[in-house]
C-alpha cells in the first residue's frame, strides 16, 4: 500500500465512479495529493473538488496526468488503451485497478467484506452504523452515499476495522483478504464476464477460500445458491454463522426498520449477525438500525409538487437503484406493501445492454407480473467499456416493451419523460424512478 507517512501524488482515472471516488476520499483524508479524470461531472465529482481533489472532466488525455505522479488508480471500466494509462506505463508509474488497491487496504485492516448479488450496499451501511454506534470507529468504503456520512461513500475511522462492499464483477473480490465475509445471496448476474451460474458459484467458492482459518463466513441460509457453496466449509468445521428469516431478532427488526421490504429485513439480519460475532449488544444494534435513514438511491422517498399551467399535483417520488430483475421485483413488492391503495407508476432505465440481453426473459416476467399501474421504459444506459456491438444490435427497450405486451407499459425517450409525467399524472400517485444509470437526474428535474 502507498506509504501514508509521506505525501503521495495519486491520480485516479474514472474518479467519478462510486468505488474509485471512495478511494479518492480515503487518500484525501490521509493527506495525499489527489488528482483525477472522468468523462462527465456529477454530484460525486463536485464533492471531491470541494474536498481538495484536482479534477479534469471531459476527454481522457495524456496531458491530464500530473507531473511526478507516484501512483495511478483506475476503474475496471477504464481500458488499457486509455491515454492516461499509456502515459503512466511509458513513465514507469505504478498502476493499480480499484480492486487491487482496495485489496491492499483489506490486508492492513480487520476487514468485513459484504458480498452477494443483492443487498451489498445496504448491508454494509447497516454494519458500519452498528459499529459506529458501538464505538468501534470503523473505516467504511461502500457503493452508495450515506446521509450519516454527510452524503459520502467513505468514512475514515481510527480503529482496526474496515467495512467494504466486495463486488463480484470481473471477480474483483478475489483481490480481497477479509477476516469476515458476508454472503447475502447469489444469482445469475454480470454474464458479460461469467459464462453461467456454475462459473459464478465456482468464483464465489474460491473467494470464500481466502478467509483465514479463524475467519468467519456469515451466510444467508435461506438462499439456495449460497447453501450450495458453503456445504464444504460446514463439513470441514470452519467458523460459519448463518442467518435466516424468522430467527431471533426478526420480529424486532420488522417493528423498528424505517426502510420497507423483506429484502431489507435480510440485510438487517446480516448486520445483526456481524454485531453478535463482535460481541456488540443487541440493544446497541437495534438502536443503530432503528435510526438508519437509508442510502442514496435506495428507496429514497420525497413528496413533490408538479405544475403544468394547471392546478399543482402532489405525488410521492421514489428514487431507487434497482437494476436486476430480482431487485426490481423486491422493490416493487415493497412499494405496494408501503402504499397499498396508491396508484404506482414506474420509470425504468435498463442498465447495460449485456444485462438486458442475458436477463431479457427475467425482466419481461418481473414487469408483466408486477403490481404497477403504469410502466415507462426508456433507452438502455450504455456502460462505457462494457458493451459488445453485436449485443447492442440485438436488444433495445422498444423490444422489451413489445414483449411485455401490457397496455399500461410504454417506451419513451428520456428527454420526453418529465413532460409526460406532468401531463398525465392526476394527483396522489407514487412514482418510482428506477435504474443504476443516470435516470436519477429526472428526480432533480421533477
Amino acid at each position: 500500500m502507498v506509504n501514508s507517512q509521506y505525501l503521495t501524488k495519486i491520480h485516479l482515472i474514472g474518479i467519478g465512479g462510486i468505488g474509485v471516488s471512495a478511494l479518492a476520499q480515503y487518500y484525501l483524508t490521509k493527506g495525499h495529493k489527489i488528482s483525477g479524470s472522468d468523462l462527465t461531472s456529477s454530484e460525486i465529482t463536485d464533492a471531491l473538488k470541494k474536498k481538495g481533489a484536482k479534477l479534469i472532466l471531459g476527454r481522457h488525455l495524456a496531458k491530464n496526468l500530473p507531473e511526478n505522479t507516484d501512483l495511478v488508480i483506475h476503474s475496471l471500466a477504464v481500458l488499457s488503451d486509455n491515454p492516461e494509462m499509456k502515459k503512466a506505463k511509458k513513465l514507469g508509474i505504478k498502476i493499480q485497478s480499484y480492486p487491487e488497491t482496495l485489496g491492499e487496504l483489506t490486508r492492513k485492516y480487520f476487514t468485513i467484506a459484504v458480498s452477494g448479488t443483492h443487498g451489498k450496499s445496504t448491508s454494509a451501511a447497516m454494519i458500519a452504523l452498528i459499529l459506529i454506534k458501538a464505538g468501534l470507529d470503523p473505516t467504511v468504503i461502500v457503493g452508495t452515499k450515506l446521509k450519516e456520512f454527510n452524503n459520502s461513500n467513505c468514512r475514515v475511522g481510527k480503529s482496526k476495522y474496515l467495512v467494504i462492499e466486495a463486488d463480484e464483477w470481473q471477480a474483483s473480490f478475489l483481490n480481497y483478504r477479509p477476516k469476515i465475509i458476508v454472503l447475502t445471496n447469489i444469482e445469475k448476474e454480470h454474464l458479460d464476464f461469467y459464462k453461467n451460474l456454475n462459473h459464478i458459484l465456482k468464483t464465489y467458492k474460491k473467494y470464500i477460500g481466502h478467509l483465514p482459518k479463524d475467519g468467519v463466513l456469515v451466510a444467508n441460509s435461506d438462499d439456495f445458491n449460497t447453501r450450495k457453496i458453503i456445504r464444504d466449509r460446514i463439513s470441514k468445521g470452519y467458523p460459519i454463522s448463518l442467518y435466516w428469516l424468522n430467527q431471533r431478532g426478526t420480529k424486532k427488526l420488522k417493528e423498528i426498520l424505517k426502510i420497507p421490504g423483506e429484502h431489507n429485513i435480510y440485510n438487517a439480519l446480516a448486520s445483526l449477525t456481524i454485531a453478535r460475532i463482535l460481541k456488540i449488544p443487541d440493544k446497541v444494534s437495534f438502536k443503530a438500525l432503528s435510526e438508519y435513514k437509508g442510502s442514496w438511491r435506495r428507496f429514497e422517498v420525497k413528496k413533490i409538487k408538479l405544475t403544468n399551467n394547471l392546478k399543482p399535483k402532489t405525488c410521492t417520488l421514489i428514487s431507487d437503484y434497482a437494476h436486476h430483475p430480482t431487485e426490481i421485483e423486491a422493490t416493487l413488492k415493497a412499494i405496494r406493501e408501503k402504499f397499498p391503495r396508491k396508484e404506482i407508476w414506474c420509470v425504468f432505465q435498463p442498465h447495460q445492454y449485456q444485462r438486458t440481453f442475458y436477463l431479457f426473459n427475467d425482466f419481461v416476467k418481473v414487469f408483466r407480473t408486477s403490481p404497477l399501474d403504469k410502466l415507462v421504459i426508456t433507452d438502455i444506459y450504455d456502460v462505457a467499456g462494457r458493451e459488445e456491438k453485436k449485443i447492442k444490435e440485438r436488444v433495445n427497450s422498444q423490444k422489451l416493451i413489445k414483449t411485455i405486451k401490457k397496455p399500461w407499459a410504454i417506451y419513451l425517450p428520456k428527454e420526453k419523460i418529465v413532460k409526460y409525467l406532468k401531463e398525465n399524472l392526476k394527483d396522489g400517485e407514487v412514482v418510482i424512478i428506477m435504474g443504476a444509470g443516470d435516470i436519477y437526474k429526472l428526480c432533480e428535474q421533477l
